[in-house]
């Protein structure tokens, strides 16, 4: 048989060569001859090659899963080599081999498919190949050599043999590719993982396949009787103990092709295990714990929160955001960081594992913000490194996390730290950043330097808005003392709620008076809608907006209060329910219908206010007005009346509207809201409408006072160099009632932004006569990088120096100032955080280790007041409790300084005139800390614990120090409530807007601008100020009496809101006390009692008679005779009670000063006129003062400003 193949193959081969060789003569003869052309035999080779390699990269391109059939071939191929290997696992159970009927084994019949399919496939990849010879030796060859045939000998023998079909389980080596081939592995490290274990397992079964099939059957020279029955599972587990080196020997080989096997997989397999097995185990344990996805549930919102994750960060957002006196919060947070958490942080996730999850990735990355659910989510918030010593660095890192997240879903809110404000400038370049859609940038910067700024004219002030935007849970303690008012005005927080229709139509004083004494909230302030559409800002936020706006329908609210839930009652409150309830608590949704009034009722009642008739005498409603109500009801809706055509209604209503105080505290009032006799009707004016106002408007035309925006003093540029003062300039330098700002930094410091401690500072709504003075004192290195941000700023002085320097601290008088700030930009290049506030630790000590001359005593209250100006407080009949007279606005000399000696008897705690009284412990300053602990340095005399939270420590609560870390809320409040963030950057930041940042933005500079009624008109709102309570027009509420009867009384004649307390530490005590310190009390019940020496919080209105008498009496010359008139304004508080006498010591007091006046009146300088200040402190120089002369001015002032005056008409209807 062999004889005739070859035979056959020879012949065949020898036909070949002739063929070949015919070919090469037919070519020659036709290069001769007229025969066949040679393109066209060409041609035809071309063709027959061409058909050839389309198959060919048809089927590789079949095979190589390039395509979708491609790739769905390829996997079949893959999930049917399993199937068989499973066929193999169940006949492995019978004998090695045995008769089956095909027709009858349902596992023959499948694995007949399987195979034929098998073979279909082999001829694809033989097709394909490049090299047919190397195709025979390929792994997949050799298993479909040794797997197929069997199956069909079976089929036609009708009998099976296991045989070498365990090789199947060599296909698992493909399984990698298979994944990857369905993009599941993408990562390199699980490719490498599912390699590794791929082969380790099909060696593993392929070898245990050889053993079961040698032992079952025996040595064939032994004439298979040495065999022995092992399952297929004995001889994985022999092969792993063998591989393990551990050998049991309960299962062990018998036969000699068994045994000799054995030798040989004991060098592979154990070099095998030795390699792959540890490195599985490093892959597995490398492998991302926290890599998972987030799976977003059904109802609930998320949040996604990254940036600078760490257990301080993390712990103080989560301890405001799900504070309990927040509503249900029903947000999960999902924090994504590239570096998984440390232990620590890892158990603060799992304590509050149903609300917070935690994955590990970067923002930068499409990938993991897919994995977080980034398009879904309700905001990302993005936390900053406030303790990194390059802060521009980190600002570019948020920057470039909102890029990326912005890239991925624009629509995305985002609310990020920045810690410069000049950085703000790059998120207007992001084209999707939309702060109208609620993207916020909380600037560490802005917020911490305005905040202190604002303690600069209300100390204490940087502590009450601190605590208000913080979630902080009420501590109660039973001790009279001064932490329990202090926390009980801790547990307030700010909040908004939609005003009740009940409240529509009334004014904001009225609503405000309503709530705080029948509802018991605070309103500070509401959303105005503008009437005007074509207006660039339709809604704006009014803070005391005073009596000339009425509330409109949905109008929204901003309220203190302790709790969510109480804020409630101002939405619930129902007039026809709610008027007679006295509990506040029982104030809840009622079943009343509120139908909305109709426009025509509405313009209706809005004119009889006017004229100030009944409705049915009201003419003002013209027939062919009604007869257009439906075309005022579609130009006009419901909710936008505007309440300016109703600025002068509020006289007729309010005599119509009864009053909330009960008829007790209606008569300790005096009745001043139901006696048209007692007090004059109030009405705001428009500061455009002021007599005399034109004047002054003509003269601003021609002169930049205020920057293009109208919100704050301006001044052309000054060079540096014409500011610095050296100390023998500052020396003789009248510096008093000015801010000193101490400043540690170099040339290589981080800029902290000093324009943002300035522009508070600078707001328009103070007159120029009322802007305090700055002086700098530090490193003029510094000072020179941040004047670029400053040059535009009047009243701002440089004395190059040290803080640490008391030569430098005594030149610029800082024993007269009125309030001291110590900042430092070296606090984050040091490692170690507890000494990174060492430079504003020893400067806070070393000022109040100074000691100065002897002085007459310190001031604790404005013996002026809060009087009116215009009013004569010596006659008695000009007092503003029992009635104001129509009078010339006259500015008093609020800023002339004032020695007050204070004694009273009784329950007033006594403040004596000792040698302590000299010592630097009583100047006036705010300390910028970076580590909280730190603060327990400040003060040498508290019983604070170093762990307790700052919020509890003495100096943060007397707003003597200020740390960076408070602000951290505001990630929280702002997502909850954006607009508070907005009233925060308005109380703090002098009236920055986003379209003053986007000018800073354009030139880093504030751009002067000619005074217009627009840009003057923006100068009429609200500041901060505190009110003296010892003389003036509310001392007779100040010895024991009610706070609320106070805040009533302040809301109704001077439109002044009430917020807080500002008390002396020790004024619950009934011994006396010669400490000065005060702590803050916020919102306190309207039962709270007063004490003499309390300073009350309040908002005062824009005073614009000020600065015209100012502007009037800025052109006199300063003369003895001006300085007298002057120094008529200084008054002493007398050491008796007796008031009575007050007059006749006023006088005495009066002629001393004026006298100590007098010897300086040709020298003096007159610093405080409405005009620019053209000449310099340098050119302002004096004879040295005497010793004596320089104790008697004051070494601090309890008001920032005297209370606005309001104009006051005739009741004429």
């Amino acid at each position: 048989m062999l004889f005739k193949f070859c035979c056959s193959l020879c012949l065949n081969s020898c036909s070949l060569c002739c063929q070949e060789a015919q070919k090469i003569n037919n070519g020659s003869s036709q290069a001769d001859g007229t025969l066949k052309p040679v393109d066209e035999k060409e041609e035809a080779v071309a063709a027959e090659v061409g058909w050839m390699t389309s198959v060919k990269d048809w089927a590789g391109v079949m095979i190589s899963a390039q395509t979708l059939t491609g790739r769905v071939l390829v996997v079949l191929v893959f999930a049917l080599s399993i199937g068989a290997l499973v066929i193999y696992f169940i006949d492995s159970s019978n004998p090695i081999e045995s008769c089956q009927n095909f027709y009858k084994d349902f596992t023959l019949q499948i694995d007949m498919a399987f195979n034929v399919f098998f073979l279909l496939y082999f001829g694809l990849r033989f097709i394909a190949a490049n090299d047919k010879l190397w195709f025979w030796l390929e792994v997949n060859s050799v298993v479909d050599f040794f797997t197929v045939p069997p199956v069909f000998v079976s089929v036609y023998l009708n009998r099976s043999w296991l045989g070498l079909r365990f090789l199947r389980a060599l296909r698992l080596i493909q399984f990698s590719e298979i994944l990857q081939f369905l993009n599941i592995l993408k990562t390199s490290n699980s490719i490498k993982l599912v390699n590794l274990l791929s082969i380790f397992i099909s060696t593993w079964l392929t070898a245990a396949g050889f053993i079961h099939l040698v032992e079952n059957s025996g040595d064939p020279w032994e004439n298979f009787q040495n065999n022995q029955a092992l399952t297929y599972w004995e001889c994985v587990y022999l092969l792993m103990v063998t591989m393990s080196t551990v050998g049991y020997g309960d299962v062990y080989a018998k036969t000699t092709l068994g045994r000799l096997f054995m030798v040989f997989f004991i060098l592979g397999g154990l070099a095998m295990f030795a390699s792959y097995v540890p490195e599985i185990i490093e892959l597995i344990g490398n492998r991302k714990k926290y890599g998972g996805s987030y799976s977003a549930v059904s109802g609930r919102k998320h949040i996604v929160v990254c940036g600078h994750i760490t257990l301080e960060s993390v712990s103080n957002f989560l301890k405001d955001f799900l504070h309990k006196d927040r509503d249900d919060v029903n947000v999960e947070i999902v924090f994504l960081h590239n570096i998984s958490p440390n232990l620590e942080l890892e158990a603060l996730f799992k304590r509050h594992f149903t609300q917070v999850e935690f994955y590990q990735g970067s923002v930068l990355n499409p990938h993991d913000l897919a994995r977080v659910k980034i398009e879904s989510a309700d905001a990302c918030l993005i936390l900053a490194n406030k303790y990194c010593a390059d802060p521009d660095a980190e600002d570019a890192s948020n920057i470039m996390r909102v890029i990326s997240i912005k890239n991925y879903h624009p629509k995305i809110r985002i609310i990020t730290q920045m810690l410069q404000y000049h950085n703000k400038a790059h998120l207007l370049n992001i084209p999707s950043w939309n702060w109208k859609e609620g993207d916020d940038a909380i600037c560490l910067a802005e917020l911490k330097l305005g905040f202190i700024a604002q303690s600069c004219l209300a100390q204490g002030l940087s502590t009450m808005l601190a605590n208000l935007f913080s979630m902080r849970s009420f501590i109660k303690i039973e001790e009279d003392t001064w932490q329990k008012y202090y926390l009980e005005g801790v547990s307030n927080e700010m909040y908004t709620e939609y005003l009740s229709s009940a409240f529509v139509g009334l004014s904001f004083p009225t609503v405000c008076e309503l709530c705080f004494v029948k509802l018991k909230l605070l309103m500070i302030a509401i959303e105005y809608k503008s009437a005007n559409r074509e207006s660039r800002s339709r809604k704006r936020i009014l803070i005391n907006p005073g009596n000339h706006l009425k509330i409109q329908e949905g109008t929204l609210g901003f309220f203190i209060a302790s709790d969510a839930k109480e804020v409630k009652r101002a939405f619930f409150y129902c007039k026809a329910c709610h008027d007679d309830i006295t509990d506040p608590k029982r104030i809840k949704k009622c079943g009343c219908k509120r139908p909305k009034m109709s426009i025509y009722k509405r313009m209706r009642r809005a004119c009889c206010f006017d004229c100030g008739r009944s409705e049915r005498d009201c003419s003002c409603m013209s027939g062919r007005v009604r007869g257009n109500v439906d075309t005022l009801e579609r130009a006009f809706p419901l909710s936008s009346v505007s309440v300016n055509d109703c600025s002068t209604s509020f006289r007729a209503f309010e005599d119509e509207q009864p009053s909330t105080l009960s008829p007790k505290k209606k008569q300790r009032n005096g009745g001043m809201r139901n006696s048209p006799n007692s007090s004059p009707k109030l009405m705001r004016h428009d500061p455009l409408l002021i007599p005399g106002n034109d004047q002054i408007d003509n003269m601003d035309s021609n002169v930049k006072k205020y920057d293009s925006t109208g919100m704050f003093h301006w001044c052309a540029p000054k060079e540096i160099e014409k500011v610095i003062l050296t100390r023998s300039e500052a020396a003789m330098t009248v510096l008093s009632g000015h801010v000193v700002v101490c400043i540690f930094g170099d040339v290589s410091s981080a800029l902290i932004g000093l324009r943002n401690l300035v522009m508070p500072l600078r707001a328009s709504n103070f007159h120029y006569h009322e802007l305090k003075h700055i002086v700098f004192v530090g490193s003029i290195e510094y000072l020179k990088r941040e004047w670029e941000t400053l040059h535009n700023f009047p009243k701002v002085s440089i004395l190059p120096g040290t803080p640490l320097s008391r030569a430098d601290l005594r030149a610029v008088n800082i024993n007269l100032c009125d309030m001291c700030v110590i900042l430092s930009a070296n606090q984050n290049n040091i490692d170690d955080t507890s000494l990174q506030d060492k430079e504003c630790i020893l400067a806070s000590l070393n000022i109040k280790s100074m000691q100065f001359d002897d002085s007459i005593g310190v001031l604790q209250a404005n013996s002026q007041g809060f009087t009116p100006p215009g009013m004569d407080r010596s006659s008695p009949d000009n007092s503003p409790v029992h009635g104001m007279l129509r009078q010339p606005s006259i500015t008093t000399g609020v800023n002339i300084p004032i020695i007050t000696e204070l004694a009273k008897p009784g329950k007033l705690p006594l403040v004596s005139v000792n040698q302590e009284k000299n010592s630097g412990t009583h100047i006036l300053m705010i300390t910028e800390l970076v580590n909280d602990t730190n603060v327990q340095f400040l003060d040498q005399d508290d019983d604070d614990d170093p762990d307790t939270e700052l919020y509890l420590t003495q100096p943060f609560a007397c707003g003597t120090a200020f740390a960076v870390s408070v602000l951290d809320s505001l990630m929280s409040a702002t997502y909850f409530n954006d607009n508070i963030l907005t009233l925060i950057r308005t109380l703090v930041t002098g009236g920055a807007t986003p379209e003053l940042e986007a000018l800073i933005a354009e030139e880093n500079a504030l751009r002067g601008g000619y005074s217009t009624p627009q840009t003057l008109a923006n100068r009429d709102r609200c500041r901060v100020a505190q009110l003296a309570l010892l003389d003036g027009p509310f001392a007779d509420l100040g010895d024991g009496g009610c706070y609320g009867d106070l805040f009533c009384k302040a809301l109704k004649t001077y439109n002044m809101l009430c917020f807080g307390i500002y008390r002396l530490r020790d004024a619950h005590l009934s011994t006396p006390s010669q400490c000065t310190k005060r702590y803050v009390i916020t919102n306190p019940p309207y039962e709270f009692e007063l004490v003499p020496t309390d300073l009350i919080f309040c908002l005062m209105q824009f005073d614009h008679n000020a600065g015209q008498s100012r502007a009037s009496l800025s052109h006199s010359s300063h003369s003895s005779q001006s300085s007298s008139k002057k120094s008529s304004s200084v008054h002493s508080i007398p050491s008796t009670a007796n008031r009575q006498n007050r007059p006749k010591s006023r006088e005495s007091r009066d002629k001393q000063n004026a006298t100590r006046m007098n010897r300086m009146g040709q020298a003096e300088k007159k610093w405080f006129t409405d005009e620019p200040d053209n000449a310099y402190p340098r050119n302002i120089q004096i004879k040295p003062m005497s010793t004596h002369m320089a104790n008697q001015i004051n070494q601090y002032k309890s008001t920032s400003s005297l209370i606005p005056p309001i104009r006051e008409v005739e009741d004429e209807c």
